[in-house]
């Protein structure tokens, strides 16, 4: 053992330290000194505690504070310093170490019956009967012949190794020493192993470096009198000798390990050294004299011997306490943190002090007279609170870290640090710290402060962080955009817009991080700014379509690479997009657009759609042109000015140049299918994946208002590669239509044809009326003459018939009302002509007479009443009229009365043009009558011949003879039985039925007669058929009815019967 020589001599005298210079620590009062006091007595110290130069050791563990006096007894005691277990470790001696881990209490100490230390270890969670630990393994501590005192044990955090320091700087390591203690098969310890030996330098501290992820070994610690050494106790590389780290030793009690286990903590006179493994690490400048260090958390507790309290002193401490108490001796015990230098509290304690330990998150510190003194640290809020008043937000930072605070906690110090810069103000070191606070402060909270013109610049670099952390809304986006068009830094501008973009790609492993800001937000800011390179770019980084094509078309006027990026997108997207922006792009490309509205709605070069992803065309109701609706409204302002269009045909090519050769595109693949179990080579199937859904040629109508000769171009070129229709007959090749079984599909083709169709004759009709050239002008209307007579062709007749009429195309109307069997409109047609002196016009008419007067007899009619109406007419058409009267005669299409009522309605048509006609009439109409008036004969000698027959057979007197000498039935010769009807026919009796009472041969006769009577005196009582049928024909329906027999009363014997 050191004897106080030795240990005096290792540091200065205290008036030489008295005249050291003072610690340039700053100090803080972090700790509060509370008096402990005992349970039973409030006005002492704790008892067992009272005679406290009895105590040779203290220590703290997991089961409390640990107290050996020097009697060689061990009590355990709980919060309240009261004892919870006690025991005799060492009898008749002291207990001089103690050391404790995981419920395992080592303890050296010295006995009278033993020459050598005695080492024990006790297990504090079992006990013996006597209520004591249960004691695990003894052994001498013995290296030679001579006993030597122990000076300093170390414990391994998982009881693997345990280490003895003796006073003739010998260091004895017990290998494995847990599983030495929890083994049953041997109850004695492993045997030590010599690791240090130094004669002339004791051994004054030892600590284990626990192993960790980046150092896995174990590593012992040893400090002497002279110099710090480290051993590697375990790990590769281990049992060699332990190297010198440090050139300088410790005095006894002054090395420590420090709180995390990883150095060895050296307090000498002039500085405190922080020891490593390789070498000595960082010092710090603490001038004074030391007793001994201990470890509380992250704080390391020095104390300083008993010196004499002056106003002189260098310490400010004993300075403060020699102003209460002048000429007193002191020992200062002062609370270091190292790491964040600065002194945690300092205190003087006048009646020395004779242990300190860290017990309960408290620093415990029993002076020489029995007194207990508890430094309990304050709360961190405290703390901090004090570091704000004196401006030391960095020390607050750094304390928090060490503290290990939450993120809202170091994020709220931030903020308050950046309050104070600005404060000052420093408005870039506070905007610093407001960065730090992202994510915990709210934003509006620091853009409020930045927004100054001045402070510009710092609000670009909070909003620039917000968006790089990912934590920015649609409002920061559009504020930090604005800051940059602002700024006009473009060059910043650009860097965030395309950085930021790069940033949200495709990572390697195929996952897609986050735009770190809103990308509708940065396309409008950019748009409304003037930036379209930048919102172009972010439209098209991002695929958004919609925004691309309107920042090009309606912002930068970018036509051609408008129509470029349309030209790459699927079809659904450009059809849509096109629907939208088509009219301006044929405003300013009319063929490129025309062209590649042609390709969207033919099919050509369109990629194959994927079999979920297919695109569903609109499906308009109405097959009605669209041109007449445009025209109605009037010209619609385009987006984008565009050139006045010539209704000249165009110099490059006509309307009817454009040709489209049909395509069919349809994508194939080809699977392989391989069956394992048959030896037959693999089949090839070929799956035809089915044609793409086309729009709707009827969106894109209105895209050509102002250009309507591409639309001639666009729709013909439709017609043909969509559907195989032209102006020309139709060829036997296919349509290259779209094969489906969907009705509404065919539906909506059919109705899209007749909307082209009908278009196309507005078209032509239209540019044949404004064009200037009359070439031109010819080529257009004979092209819708074909069209109207192209019967393959499903153009809309009555519609066709409406445009004609308003465009005044007579040959259209002519043929139209041909086609629609509107005979007499053409031959009214006609018949003006000739009346306005149109040579042929009435050959025409005449013509028409004889291909459809049959069908119409209405046509004579007319005719008539128009060669009757003026004389100029009569004459010119005598012929003509002559012919319409013999037509008339023949087919009887007039009465002779209504002819002569035609004729007779004005002086036009004389005796002498008609005097064939009456004659013939008037010859017709006397033959006719006397041939009625034969007939009338006839019938009256009919009549009388059977009323003479009527009489005779009534007659009961007469008889009646029969001269019939062949059967009605078998036509032989009569014989007996024979059987004599009154109808003069005669049968034999074996040619009649058993039951025949009638005659055979004019029952039949009769029946019919009968059966016409019944079924007319059955709809005599049908009152309300009769009543429709006069209503419908008047007295031809009475006279019928008369002549039927229903108008006559019923017979006396069908009344009767």
């Amino acid at each position: 053992m050191l004897s106080a020589s030795s240990s005096s001599a290792a540091r200065p005298s205290a008036a030489a330290a008295s005249t050291a210079s003072a610690p340039g620590w700053r100090q803080f009062p972090f700790f509060d000194v509370v008096p402990v006091k005992d349970a039973h007595d409030l006005a002492e110290s704790p008892h067992i505690l009272r005679a406290a130069t009895s105590i040779s050791t203290i220590i703290s563990s997991a089961y409390g504070v640990v107290v050996a006096d020097m009697h060689g007894s061990v009590h355990v005691l709980n919060k309240d310093f009261e004892p919870a277990a006690s025991w005799v470790a060492h009898v008749g001696g002291r207990v001089t170490h103690m050391v404790e881990r995981r419920g395992v209490l080592v303890t050296l100490g010295e006995e009278d019956a033993v020459r050598n230390p005695l080492l024990k270890i006790w297990h504090l969670e079992k006990t013996d009967k006597n209520g004591a630990p249960t004691l695990l393994r003894t052994a001498k501590v013995q290296t030679g012949s001579r006993p030597h005192p122990v000076t300093a044990v170390a414990l391994s955090a998982a009881l693997a190794f345990l280490a003895v320091g003796l006073g003739d700087g010998t260091v004895l390591l017990y290998r494995h020493l847990d599983q030495s203690l929890f083994s049953s098969s041997s109850n004695s310890l492993p045997k030590p192993r010599t690791v240090h030996e130094s004669p002339t330098e004791p051994v004054t501290a030892l600590g284990f470096r626990e192993p960790a992820d980046d150092a896995p070994a174990t590593h012992l610690f040893i400090a002497t009198t002279n110099r710090v050494l480290a051993y590697q106790a375990a790990g590769r590389g281990s049992g060699g000798a332990a190297r010198e780290v440090h050139e300088a030793g410790a005095a006894l009690g002054c090395a420590v390990m420090d709180w995390r286990t990883r150095d060895m903590v050296v307090a000498r006179d002039e500085a405190i050294y922080i020891c490593g493994v390789e070498t000595r690490g960082s010092s710090y400048a603490y001038e004074g004299p030391k007793t001994s260090v201990h470890t509380h958390l992250n704080y390391l507790v020095i104390v300083s011997p008993p010196l004499t309290a002056t106003a002189s002193s260098a310490s400010a401490t004993l300075r403060n306490f020699a102003t209460r108490n002048a000429g007193a001796e002191v020992t200062k015990v002062t609370v270091f943190d190292l790491e964040n230098k600065f002194v945690a509290h300092s205190e003087p304690f006048t009646a020395g002090v004779r242990e300190v330990f860290s017990a309960w998150g408290n620093v415990y510190v029993l002076a020489n007279d029995g007194s207990l003194a508890c430094l309990q640290e304050k709360p961190t809020a405290a703390k901090l609170d004090m570091l704000y008043r004196r401006g030391f937000y960095v020390l607050a930072l750094d304390v928090a870290k060490t503290q290990q605070m939450g993120a809202e906690s170091v994020a709220d110090i931030h903020r308050q640090y950046g309050d104070y810069l600005y404060a000052k103000p420093d408005y870039d070191a506070a905007m610093q710290q407001y960065l730090q606070t992202i994510g915990h402060v709210q934003p509006s909270y620091v853009i409020r402060k930045f927004l100054d013109a001045q402070r510009i610049h710092n609000l670009v670099t909070y909003l620039q962080e917000l968006h790089s952390l990912g934590v920015a809304n649609s409002d920061h986006t559009t504020l930090l955009l604005n800051t940059y068009t602002k700024l006009k830094d473009v060059a910043r501008l650009d860097s965030f817009i395309k950085t930021e973009s790069k940033r949200g790609s495709i990572s390697t492993d195929g996952s897609t991080d986050e735009l770190p800001f809103d990308l509708d937000t940065a396309i409008r800011v950019c748009r409304q700014a003037g930036y379209f390179e930048h919102a172009s770019y972010l439209a098209k980084r991002w695929s958004r379509h919609e925004d691309y094509l309107r920042v090009q078309i309606e912002d930068a006027g970018n036509f051609k690479d408008a129509l470029v990026y349309l030209r790459q997108l699927g079809p659904e997207a450009t059809e849509h997009s096109l629907a939208r922006y088509g009219r301006a792009m044929v405003a300013a490309l009319p063929d490129e657009t025309t062209e590649l509205l042609i390709e969207i709605c033919t099919g050509s070069d369109q990629p194959s759609p994927e079999p979920d992803a297919a695109p569903t065309p609109s499906k308009p109701t109405s097959g009605a042109s669209y041109l007449s609706y445009l025209a109605l409204r009037g010209p619609t302002p385009a987006i984008v000015s565009a050139s006045p269009v010539s209704t000249d045909p165009p110099a490059s090519s006509g309307a009817s140049s454009r040709t489209a050769r049909p395509a069919d595109r349809a994508s194939r693949r080809e699977t392989t299918l391989d069956d394992s179990r048959t030896s037959s080579p693999p089949e090839t199937v070929r799956i035809v994946a089915p044609p793409p859904k086309r729009p709707s040629p009827r969106l894109y109508f209105a895209n050509f208002v102002g250009h309507r000769e591409h639309l001639v171009v666009f729709l013909e070129a439709v017609a043909l590669r969509r559907w195989g229709q032209s102006l020309d007959e139709p060829t036997d090749t296919p349509s290259p239509t779209a094969s489906t079984d969907d009705a509404d599909a065919d539906a909506s083709e059919t109705a899209d044809q007749q909307a082209v169709w009908n278009t196309l004759l507005e078209l032509y009709l239209s540019l044949a009326d404004a064009a200037q050239n009359a070439t031109h002008a010819d080529a257009l209307r004979d092209k819708a003459l074909r069209l109207l007579r192209a019967t393959h062709l499903p153009a809309d007749p009555t519609h066709a018939l409406i445009l004609c009429a308003a465009r005044a195309f007579t040959p259209g109307l002519v043929l139209l009302w041909a086609r629609l069997g509107m005979h007499e409109d053409v031959l009214r047609f006609w018949l003006a002509q000739d009346a306005a002196g149109v040579p042929g016009a009435g050959a025409e008419a005449m013509r028409v007479l004889a291909a459809h007067g049959s069908a119409a007899p209405g046509l004579y009619r007319l005719a008539l009443r128009f060669f009757t109406s003026a004389p100029e007419l009569a004459a010119r058409h005598a012929e003509d009229l002559g012919e319409v009267l013999r037509v008339i005669d023949e087919r009887a299409l007039m009465p002779p009365l209504a002819v002569v009522q035609v004729l007779g309605r004005n002086d036009v048509a004389s005796i002498g043009l008609v005097k064939d006609w009456l004659l013939a009439r008037i010859r017709a109409a006397r033959e006719e009558v006397h041939t009625d008036e034969q007939l009338t004969a006839s019938y009256r000698l009919e009549t009388a011949a059977k009323l003479k027959q009527v009489a005779e057979l009534s007659d009961p007197d007469h008889p009646r003879l029969f001269h019939a000498t062949q059967c009605a039935q078998c036509n032989g010769h009569l014989d007996l039985p024979a059987i004599h009807f009154m109808c003069n026919h005669s049968y034999h009796q074996r040619c009649l039925g058993d039951h025949d009472t009638e005659c055979p041969l004019c029952v039949r006769a009769h029946g019919v007669i009968q059966e016409i009577r019944r079924n007319n005196e059955r709809l005599a009582d049908q009152h309300d058929l009769f009543l429709a049928d006069v209503k419908e024909s008047g007295f031809r329906a009475v006279a019928a009815a008369f002549g039927r027999g229903i108008l006559n009363p019923p017979r006396i014997g069908d009344v009767a019967s």
